[in-house]
């Protein structure tokens, strides 16, 4: 066993204990996938990220992100939580961008005062939702019929679908029964109203991956980039707006969605949380 450097930290937001934590383990090139998947198990947060020396001379770093299930080839969160992580740690770029590699390939981030944002990858898979999985999703989360008003896949690489529904207080009010959403990572999105709401977001997402360790993620890189490639495409949402999301669950994460010319990119805070060594 050996010792390694060990960060967890809060990603989408600048409150510790208010976004969706995340374990960051350094210079990990010698463990093993076998005790990387054990120790993210062990850690039963939504991901857990290994750093390691790149392979692509163009990156800063290489990252294996794990759930508490199975290795992803991107997320989110663990983009952001992982960049924020290694800069405090003292990793100094080649460029004006950090550049990470991971399973779909290089990733682009870039510093945005206080916080970072991600360049959101290629959609894997998109178009509309087979009618027996949506049906399958709607009795999932105990929508009755005709509560989803639209759907789509929205999959950069863990596997995500989306759902609309019309109202923030529906999306606030699921309890789902996972057992029926097995196999499908599920994200519910609804517009706020202004009047009603407020104007400190303009969605509010949540995010369910039934089966998983935990099995609603409090603030969703993925899944929020995914959703905002369907909606500016679609031209359901503004230029620039940000995500509410983790409120049911005593968080309260917000996700920062800028289209820049054909680039669409996801931003937020992180904050350190614990700074120390681990031993596997």
């Amino acid at each position: 066993m050996r010792s390694y450097s060990f960060k967890q930290v809060d990603v989408f937001s600048r409150t510790p204990l208010k976004g969706n934590p995340l374990a960051v383990v350094f210079n990990a090139d010698g463990l093993s996938d076998e005790r990387m998947a054990a120790f993210a198990s062990w850690t039963n947060l939504s991901e857990t990220t290994f750093v390691l020396e790149p392979r692509d001379p163009r990156a800063d770093y290489r990252v294996r992100i794990f759930t508490t299930l199975s290795e992803l080839p991107f997320a989110g969160h663990p983009t952001l939580g992982t960049c924020h992580a290694w800069l405090e740690a003292g990793g100094v770029p080649q460029g004006d961008e950090v550049i990470q590699e991971c399973g779909v390939g290089l990733v682009r981030i870039r510093r945005q005062g206080a916080e970072l944002a991600f360049l959101a990858p290629p959609l894997l898979r998109t178009g509309p939702v087979e009618a027996d999985v949506l049906e399958r999703v709607r009795r999932g989360l105990g929508l009755p019929a005709g509560a989803i008003v639209s759907a789509q896949w929205v999959d950069n690489g863990a596997g995500w679908l989306a759902v609309m529904v019309e109202d923030r207080q529906q999306v606030l009010d699921l309890q789902p029964d996972h057992s029926q959403m097995l196999g499908v990572a599920v994200g519910v999105i609804a517009p706020w109203n202004v009047e009603r709401d407020g104007d400190n977001a303009q969605f509010e997402v949540r995010a369910f991956i039934s089966g998983d360790g935990m099995p609603e993620d409090p603030a969703t890189g993925s899944l929020n980039a995914g959703i905002a490639q369907w909606l500016l495409g679609a031209g359901l949402a503004p230029a620039s707006y940000v995500v509410s999301q983790g409120l049911s669950m005593g968080r309260a994460g917000r996700i920062q969605v800028e289209r820049i010319g054909d680039e669409i990119w996801i931003g937020g805070a992180a904050v350190t949380c614990i700074d120390g060594t681990l031993t596997l």
